[in-house]
């Protein structure tokens, strides 16, 4: 039997050396009915019954769906998050498929490998993975068109996914009484699972970019924020904290700290990345989740044993341990808060673009209220129409209407400049920067959609969309 990896799981305790059988657990002199009784015990202990073991059941019991939480287990949901972000990147913008045609086509494969997944009666860890990776993809591209085809702010698309994630989280919690993913054997519990991580990809989606999107930090800067408040749920976890708690707020953390982490790799240098394209990116992460999975596959060191317990999540009296966790949950939570406040208030460098390439003039990075304060809010509306319209443009690959859409935007920026720039000059001078780097996307002689998106994306949020 291979030797354990030190678990990362919410619960379990680090070890070393090979697993003990659970017999070893019980004296060789034990008397049958003895060792009975004290494995019903032990199973009870879980949180478990007998029968979800043994016996059959009308809700299709089975070995437990989802694999063992060690440290191979976060290394691919993180490459996993990563080729979510830079796959559904290449195939809508690169290929030109268009965002809501890309939308469709992984939802339907979504609907293939789940139902696949979900029929299998344990965990296969090629199947499980694959199934992680679609839902990456489709729950990124979900947040993805409520941003950039229909308008939806994102701070309101993250309030939304939060909301729905307790709303699921309750109903699986009423109806069995345990959100612990030690207990993925019935067919109900799998479909919470599955929903529960659908909208964490969602949520994580959202929330990431609006935090890109307040702070205005590059994609290298960014990796550090989700990176640092992994690392307190951690620590949190470790000193006693709540294990389903914690491994569920690592769960979403770990959407946004790939999704950046995929940015960094595919940015170009000039941007702070490392210029690899997305097309590069997913290949890369994809070949190393394939390794990892085939190792895991030739190993098994992720199989849940059919007779292990997580008596680890079983309830026991933590409480001060619990409440100095949650403490440091609030006090990380308020700390990033403020750090993202004082980033979206505090100016940051960036160069505004001219139409042939060059650059022109510096600007700041301000926050959205601070750019377009004093503006009327007939021009705004204007202004922020025209650029929904060329962000759906993009998105569905008509890129001659998105072009047109340039000098459309043009002839209403420039018959307002008389109007806006009286009212706040370092707003206008702001917002002139962001609108040339949309027009020079737009008007390139081969344009990249990405960095159409991109763009539009950012006048947009300074416009309150």
């Amino acid at each position: 039997m291979p030797w354990a990896v030190i678990p990362l799981c919410p619960g379990q305790q680090p070890s070393f050396g090979r697993r003990a059988d659970v017999g070893a657990t019980f004296s060789a002199q034990q008397k049958p009915s003895s060792l009975s009784k004290d494995l019903a015990d032990l199973v009870k202990t879980a949180g478990m019954t007998t029968n979800s073991v043994v016996q059959d059941h009308p809700k299709r019991i089975v070995a437990n769906k989802v694999p063992e939480v060690i440290i191979w287990f976060w290394i691919i949901k993180i490459l996993c998050t990563t080729v979510g972000e830079s796959f559904a990147d290449w195939i809508n913008t690169t290929l030109g498929v268009g965002l809501t045609n890309t939308a469709l086509l992984f939802t339907a494969v979504l609907a293939v490998v789940l139902a696949v997944q979900m029929r299998l009666p344990r965990y296969v860890p090629v199947v499980y993975w694959l199934t992680v990776v679609v839902v990456s993809i489709t729950g990124t591209l979900y947040t993805d068109i409520l941003t950039d085809s229909h308008g939806v702010p994102l701070w309101l698309s993250s309030t939304v996914f939060a909301a729905l994630l307790i709303a699921v989280f309750g109903l699986w919690f009423a109806r069995e009484r345990t959100l612990s993913i030690h207990s993925i054997t019935t067919t109900p519990r799998e479909a919470f699972y599955w929903l529960a991580v659908l909208v964490t990809f969602a949520l994580g989606t959202a929330v990431g970019d609006w935090t890109l999107e307040l702070t205005g930090w590059g994609p290298g800067v960014a990796v550090l924020l989700p990176a640092a408040l992994i690392a307190v749920v951690a620590v949190a976890w470790r000193i006693g904290g709540q294990p389903v708690l914690a491994f569920w707020l690592a769960y979403i953390l770990t959407r946004p700290l790939g999704a950046n982490i995929g940015d960094w790799f595919a940015s170009p240098t000039a941007d702070g990345g490392l210029g690899l394209g997305t097309a590069m990116t997913s290949l890369l992460f994809l070949t190393a989740i394939a390794a990892t999975v085939a190792y895991l596959s030739w190993t098994k060191s992720d199989v849940t044993s059919p007779n292990a317990s997580s008596h680890s999540e079983a309830h026991t009296d933590h409480g001060d341990r619990h409440r100095a966790a949650l403490t440091m949950y609030v006090i990380a939570a308020m700390t990033a808060a403020s750090v993202m406040a004082q980033a979206a208030q505090s100016p940051h460098a960036s160069a505004a673009t001219d139409e042939t390439g060059g650059q022109t003039s510096t600007v700041t990075h301000m926050a959205p209220a601070t750019a377009i304060a004093h503006f009327p809010a007939s021009d705004v509306s204007t202004l922020r129409g025209i650029v929904t319209d060329a962000s759906k443009d993009v998105s569905s690959g008509q890129q001659s209407a998105a072009t047109a859409r340039a000098d459309e935007l043009e002839n209403a920026w420039d018959a307002a400049q008389s109007r806006l720039k009286p009212a706040n000059p370092s707003g206008w001078t702001y917002l002139d920067g962001q609108i040339d780097s949309v027009l020079t996307s737009l008007r390139a002689s081969t344009p990249d959609p990405a960095t159409e998106t991109s763009s539009l994306k950012a006048l947009s949020t300074t416009l309150g969309g």
